[in-house]
């Protein structure tokens, strides 16, 4: 199955879409991508295919999530998400399982991003402890992200207290792919209740990341945005 796979990914790959993609994902020595490799798909494509192999096996899975091609490893976490949210509980166990051994192949911000709120944040209770708490202080920031990133899905439900406190732990981390994505789940918050997000940025807003701050207050009215950039 992994041959065929390959196959149908193949069939699309574009080499000279490869440079771009490269740069656009940071692979160069000492950047946060290095290393990885592209066949040169665009995304529509990548869930073309992995909507025709949507009953893949753990097995085969595991060894696409190994893959040193970023559309491989991209492929299984969209067939994973999909095989979750229609899985009975034992499978769901089992991905959730197979995604949380696997994390050194979920390395880039696209991959993350896609794939944590539905499976980490849909399998764990809303809670900063346990698997969350584990990952928001691991050495890799790809895991880290995958912890902040996670409780998009509990903001989506109306839960905000775990994203509040991931975001008040992360405030001193030192990297700016943390920062964005902390910004972005408190900005999620504020779609949903303005007045909560304000409330913790008022309290908290002078210790954040410029990046964390700038991205909390994207949407914000220009008035607003100024207050709190200029620490108001």
């Amino acid at each position: 199955m992994r041959m065929e796979v390959e196959r149908a990914l193949r069939a699309y790959a574009d080499p000279s879409r490869v440079p771009l993609l490269q740069r656009y994902f940071k692979t160069g020595p000492g950047e946060y991508g290095e290393g990885d490799r592209f066949l040169g798909l665009r995304v529509p494509q990548v869930r073309a295919v992995a909507k025709r192999f949507r009953a893949l096996d753990l097995d085969t899975l595991q060894e696409l999530l190994r893959s040193a091609w970023h559309e491989e490893r991209q492929l299984a976490l969209l067939v994973m998400i999909d095989q979750y949210r229609r899985g009975a509980p034992a499978q769901r166990q089992a991905l959730f399982d197979l995604y949380l051994a696997h994390t050194a192949g979920i390395n880039n911000w696209d991959l993350v991003d896609v794939s944590a709120p539905r499976i980490v944040g849909a399998h764990v209770k809303p809670t900063t402890g346990g698997v969350i708490g584990r990952l928001s202080r691991s050495p890799s920031v790809w895991e880290r992200r995958i912890a902040i990133m996670a409780t998009g899905h509990w903001i989506a439900e109306g839960t905000f207290a775990p994203t509040f406190t991931l975001v008040k732990r992360l405030m001193a981390d030192e990297h700016d792919l943390i920062h964005k994505a902390a910004g972005w789940m408190l900005r999620e918050i504020g779609k949903r209740d303005r007045t909560a997000e304000e409330s913790f940025l008022e309290r908290h807003h002078a210790a954040m990341p410029r990046t964390m701050l700038r991205y909390a207050i994207e949407h914000f009215p220009e008035r607003r945005r100024r207050q709190f950039l200029n620490g108001a």
